[in-house]
């Protein structure tokens, strides 16, 4: 299901926690699952609950929890323009509609070339610097006007 590399990853995961406790590293292992396939197909969550000694219901219900599994494939570009208050009131809707009229896609929505999806995100704790986008859950951008918005999607290759 997974390469030996990624086996080697969760295994250094799992060792940050305390014997008889691997469950702890499930979001971390999840993460390094989604790294590899690009998303979490099902077989993916219960490979990693197999793995991890968990019920596979127990790995699905932390993947489901949090908006960054992606529990359908996405784009290249997982973008993801907060749209809670703070970002909602420092123009965060501006924001995410200027995306969607550049990219011609909606919430959710992934472009039909397969390089941008497009998300709806809660608070992503940088609300000095709303609007934030979220660029591949990794790389956050803040005062996102339109002119910024055009270089970070020009700057996706």
């Amino acid at each position: 299901m997974f390469t030996a590399e990624t086996f080697q990853r969760f295994d250094r995961e799992v060792a940050k926690y305390p014997a008889g406790q691997q469950r702890s590293a499930v979001m971390a292992c999840l993460a390094l699952a989604q790294e590899e396939k690009g998303w979490l197909p099902p077989e993916a969550i219960e490979a990693v609950a197999n793995y991890l000694g968990l019920p596979p219901v127990a790995a699905l219900e932390v993947a489901t929890f949090y908006n960054m599994y992606d529990l359908k494939p996405v784009g290249k570009y997982k973008l993801t323009v907060c749209t809670n208050l703070p970002c909602a009131l420092s123009g965060g809707y501006h924001a995410a509609k200027y995306v969607q009229e550049k990219l011609g896609i909606g919430f959710g929505e992934t472009t039909p070339d397969g390089k941008f999806t497009l998300v709806e995100g809660e608070c992503m704790g940088a609300c000095g610097d709303a609007p934030v986008m979220l660029v591949n859950n990794r790389h956050m951008c803040g005062s996102m006007t339109p002119e910024r918005i055009d270089q970070l999607l020009e700057g996706c290759e």
